[in-house]
């Protein structure tokens, strides 16, 4: 049996980078997917295709996670088509580069407003399914920068230190309903958002020198360490971050 057979999973910003990966992976796994993008079309239809393709279910949600209204018709949506959902992963995010004191209030409501306020919509929208079906997994995607900080983003690391705090505090509320959070802090791994930190192969080979493991990571490195949590092998496990970083942070 698949690890994920007979589990309905829904991903924020599924079109791309870590979200995508862990899409595809969950579809190996034998998920049903609830794919949410608010941009990134092509890339969660092309993921709705593959899983079809295989066999599977899934299907595609535009959504932006900052309205309310918008979550509230797409965890309708995702009921309506499959009756339940099991797994969230709460991925969507964004990140701004700057020095804080150049830094901007409307950039500060972007990172507060998605990264935050996003996963707080979300989950608030499907955490009394997982109440009433007395199961749940939740798994908010923070980053090693919660646990040190960053002298580029401090109010992205800020957004991301809060989701650790917030998915230790969840985890004490929602354990006696059956529902594990838990969460992910990648560290080093190159993606479509952070192509500025990694502009070439020289800066990604420098970084990679700099770790235990002298590699960066891969988004596929984070979406196995996603369907660990998400399965039922992760069942006495919450209110954890798993830290898929190259041994940067130990």
């Amino acid at each position: 049996m698949e690890a994920l057979e007979n589990k309905v999973a829904l991903i924020t910003g599924a079109g791309r980078g870590f979200g995508r990966a862990i899409a595809e992976r969950f579809a190996e796994a034998g998920a049903t997917l609830v794919l949410n993008y608010r941009d990134s079309r092509q890339g969660c239809d092309e993921v709705v295709a593959q899983t079809k393709a295989r066999g599977g279910k899934a299907i595609a949600i535009q959504a932006d996670v900052t309205d309310g209204a918008a979550v509230d018709a797409m965890v309708q949506q995702a009921i309506d088509a499959y009756g339940r959902i099991d797994i969230l992963v709460n991925n969507a995010g964004i990140m701004v580069v700057e020095p804080f004191a150049e830094s901007t209030e409307a950039h500060w409501r972007d990172e507060i407003e998605v990264n935050i306020v996003g996963p707080l919509r979300v989950t608030r929208a499907i955490v009394p399914h997982m109440i009433a079906q007395r199961y749940g997994k939740v798994i908010n995607l923070s980053s090693q920068l919660a646990l040190i900080g960053w002298n580029r983003g401090s109010v992205y690391s800020g957004t991301k230190g809060f989701l650790l705090t917030w998915t230790r505090s969840l985890a004490r509320e929602l354990g006696e309903h059956g529902i594990n959070v838990n969460a992910i802090g990648p560290g080093s791994i190159p993606t479509d958002m952070n192509a500025g930190i990694y502009p070439d192969e020289e800066s990604r080979q420098q970084r990679a020198t700099e770790l235990p493991l002298r590699r960066l990571g891969t988004p596929r490195d984070v979406a196995e360490c996603a369907l660990f949590l998400a399965s039922d092998a992760s069942g006495f496990l919450t209110g954890q971050m798993l830290g898929p970083n190259g041994g940067n942070v130990m």
